[in-house]
């Protein structure tokens, strides 16, 4: 039997676009259906018993792309009954996490309200990384730390963690990639040391239930090695 312990599953949701594109959608559609998706994800996985799930939903390099003011105006026009219904229905709790300079500031009153509403929630945590990347987080975590300096226990390692931007009890024992691309794409690297990678060929929008519960079958077939 597996003694493989499963509390916390992040993902890279990619192919939104390519998605749309091939229905001969627009990219409007494209995003809808990948935020329609997380709500089912979040879902199954309470009844997993899973207890965190971190979404990398938009990178640091790719704010400046054309499609990013696409995916605010989902955001202005959709996020607060999307959020409603995972915060109030559904109890989770929410996190946002990443820079929020360069955002509109609309944008992030919306996460902001988010993230305070649901504070004492615990279903599930849900953590949306917007705005994100790793080598940006590593340069945030050095400025906290020159500030705190005098503070800090260089010995514990736990204070040091504090200065992340993913709090979690457990790093992600799973990380899905959907879309093709067998790659990180500069996402939570520290917080992914024994984390087991999947990869997939289907796109965002597609990616079911069924796989997620094959892909977490796989998982629990693994025996876990930390070290060489």
């Amino acid at each position: 039997m597996s003694q493989n312990y499963l509390s916390h599953v992040a993902f890279i949701l990619d192919g939104n676009k390519r998605w749309a594109k091939n229905k001969k959608f627009n990219k409007i559609q494209g995003y809808k259906k990948g935020f329609e998706n997380i709500k089912k994800i979040v879902e199954f996985s309470i009844n997993k018993k899973i207890s965190n799930l971190t979404m990398f939903t938009l990178s640091s390099e790719n704010l400046e792309r054309t499609s990013v003011k696409i995916l605010y105006e989902i955001i202005d026009k959709n996020f607060e009954s999307f959020f409603d219904e995972l915060i109030n229905t559904k109890k989770i709790k929410i996190n946002i996490f990443g820079s929020r300079n360069n955002i509109p500031n609309k944008i992030v009153k919306i996460f902001e309200k988010a993230e305070k509403l649901s504070y004492k929630n615990s279903v599930l945590n849900l953590n949306l990384a917007f705005n994100y990347g790793f080598k940006n987080e590593i340069v945030e975590v050095l400025k906290e730390f020159k500030k705190k300096i005098s503070s800090i226990n260089l010995n514990n390692s736990s204070e040091i963690e504090q200065l992340f931007y993913l709090q979690s009890k457990n790093d992600p024992e799973i990380l899905i990639r959907t879309g093709g691309h067998k790659r990180l794409s500069n996402f939570i690297m520290y917080n992914l040391t024994y984390t087991e990678l999947f990869f997939t060929d289907t796109l965002w929008p597609d990616f079911t239930t069924s796989e997620f519960e094959n892909i977490i079958e796989k998982y629990f077939k693994i025996k876990r090695n930390y070290g060489l």
